[in-house]
């Protein structure tokens, strides 16, 4: 490997580390990180995707409150997305079994996320943030990023942390790759560093390059001279100097320097080996109706990933970032307010997250992979003059993925006070992933002297339930989706045949001999979500044994109906 020229390329370089598809992203090996270092203590294949939604996400405009909808009318006017029959894009009522303080209505542009709801593999929890919550967008991701609360003013984050009470820990850079972890055990797209990976005094364990025309050709073509032996070796200073903060922090770049040089070729052979163009899998590329960020910058980042896990890439967390969520103006489009800036963010991440899900499943992967949105905060209740929201406190968080605890947690915000309250602290939504998902053991998370999470929080040590339990995702579709009993059974003239629906469908129903073939059509028609009914005129039937067969979406279902 040719010696870089570091100083003179310092304009080119910064915290991160490769480019692939024209994305750049980083390389996190660094064991100071609890979730890489909880990562290897776990004995699974499992992956984590946090989706940061930059900015501060208005939640009341992406899961409305149905049971107070008069009062969210009222509280944003002009900017309150429809609700009624009449409405081709109306809210997306998300589960009609829930009680009535936990309704939610999703924006209409997030069809994907309803989607996979009704297939068990989306949980939301409502009013996630932290007691006092800061307001500023910086200062409150450092928040999240260092584990504490509002205040605490620390230099390292949580991850960091962890390092000073893991036992034999590794090294990065000297200790990696090694022959247990060939791969980055994080990646991070974007250029932007991250407190949450730093320790106290210490220096990052990141490359930065910002956008080169091409992945992993860039660290063999970039500008230098070939080691010449003895003379300068690779740019160490003298080791009379070896005492200096120089000559450690120069020292620390030209082996990060060796580190981007052992991952590049590694990276690409996982992602040429995962490569995979499945005709049936679709990732959008553009918002279809009026707003001003119609290009998806999030599609392309979740392809790579797809691809970089199915090739067989062991890295354990990645970090995509999505900005534009601090929409103080013009948040819906005049014309139409289900449209505009924030219905395209919207539908950029539950269309892309629908397609993702797809793609893992299509792989054989699906199981192995848990993604989780992350805002630093939500937005007020009441809506500006500007047709916009203004900073404001808890906001919604998504955990998506086949082994999820599909449902809800927590209730609507109250749309008569002007913030949204806090309900879950976001240090014990993490730490429940922490430790059903990665295996986590819990003295290592819950215990109250802070050693990953600081601060004195509600519910420390009380887990939410994030993964699911064993029959808790076909039990969950069968409360939703269900085609019950025909009564009278046994019947002679007549019999009604109820089924529910959780999401509006087209039903087929039918009625069908013995052997199976059909005799009538019961039913051919579009039906709302709810509980539904049909009565079945049995007149003209020999006495037998006859079968009931319906096709409402994901609903198909067969039983038995005797005529006498």
């Amino acid at each position: 490997m040719k010696r870089r020229k570091f100083i003179k390329d310092l304009s080119i370089y910064g915290a991160g580390a490769f480019v692939l598809e024209n994305v750049p992203f980083k390389v996190w090996a660094d064991t100071s990180n609890p979730l890489q270092r909880m990562a290897l203590e776990c004995n699974n294949d499992r992956v984590l995707i946090i989706l940061q939604m930059l900015g501060g996400n208005d939640g009341v405009n992406t899961a409305v409150p149905l049971a107070q909808y008069a009062e969210y009318q009222n509280a944003r006017p002009n900017i309150a997305l429809p609700n009624t029959d009449k409405d081709p894009r109306r809210l997306i009522n998300l589960d009609s079994t829930l009680t009535d303080n936990q309704l939610v209505g999703l924006h209409p542009d997030m069809g994907g996320f309803k989607s996979l709801y009704d297939e068990g593999k989306l949980k939301l929890v409502q009013g996630v943030s932290y007691a006092f919550n800061n307001g500023s967008h910086f200062r409150s991701r450092d928040i999240f990023y260092m584990g504490g609360g509002a205040f605490d003013y620390l230099t390292s984050g949580w991850a960091g942390r962890y390092l000073n009470d893991s036992i034999a820990p590794l090294h990065y850079p000297k200790d990696f790759p090694n022959s247990n972890m060939l791969d980055p055990l994080a990646l991070e797209f974007g250029n932007e560093q991250s407190l949450l990976f730093h320790q106290d005094e210490d220096i990052t364990s990141a490359i930065s390059i910002y956008d080169p025309p091409s992945f992993f050709n860039l660290v063999e073509n970039l500008e230098g001279f070939e080691d010449k032996v003895g003379v300068d070796a690779r740019g160490i200073p003298p080791a009379a100097l070896a005492d200096s903060p120089y000559y450690k922090e120069l020292n620390y770049i030209l082996s990060l320097e060796q580190k981007t040089d052992e991952y590049d070729d590694r990276l690409l052979a996982m992602y040429n080996a995962g490569k995979q163009n499945d005709p049936n899998i679709t990732y959008p590329a553009e918002y279809p109706f009026r707003a001003p960020n119609l290009k998806n910058p999030i599609a392309r980042e979740l392809k790579i990933i797809a691809n970089l896990i199915h090739g067989g890439c062991k890295t354990k967390i990645y970090l995509v970032k999505i900005g534009g969520f601090d929409t103080h103006a013009q948040q819906v489009d005049k014309a139409d307010r289900t449209m505009g800036s924030h219905a395209a963010l919207l539908y950029h991440i539950s269309s892309t997250m629908r397609a993702f899900q797809d793609d893992l499943k299509a792989r054989g992967i699906e199981d192995r992979v848990l993604t989780m949105t992350t805002s630093e905060f939500g937005r007020r209740v009441y809506s500006n003059g500007s047709a916009g929201t203004d900073h404001g406190n808890g906001a919604p968080m998504f955990i998506i993925g086949k082994g999820v605890s599909p449902g809800v947690y927590g209730n609507g915000p109250d749309m008569m006070k002007d913030n949204v309250d806090l309900q879950y602290d976001y240090r014990q939504v993490y730490a429940s992933i922490l430790k059903q998902w990665f295996c986590v053991d819990a003295g290592k998370v819950d215990n109250t002297d802070g050693l990953i999470f600081k601060g004195d929080y509600n519910g420390r040590g009380q887990d939410l339930q994030i993964i699911a339990s064993p029959d808790e995702v076909s039990d969950f579709l069968l409360q939703r989706f269900k085609m019950n009993s025909c009564y009278p059974n046994p019947a002679k003239e007549s019999t009604v045949i109820s089924f529910y629906l959780n999401t509006p469908s087209m039903v087929e129903l039918y009625l069908k001999n013995s052997e199976g073939a059909t005799i009538s059509t019961v039913l051919n028609e579009y039906r709302n979500y709810g509980e539904n009914s049909v009565f079945v005129d049995l007149r003209n039937l020999r006495p037998g044994i006859y079968f009931y067969q319906i096709k409402a979406g994901r609903l198909h279902d067969t039983k038995k109906l005797v005529v006498v």
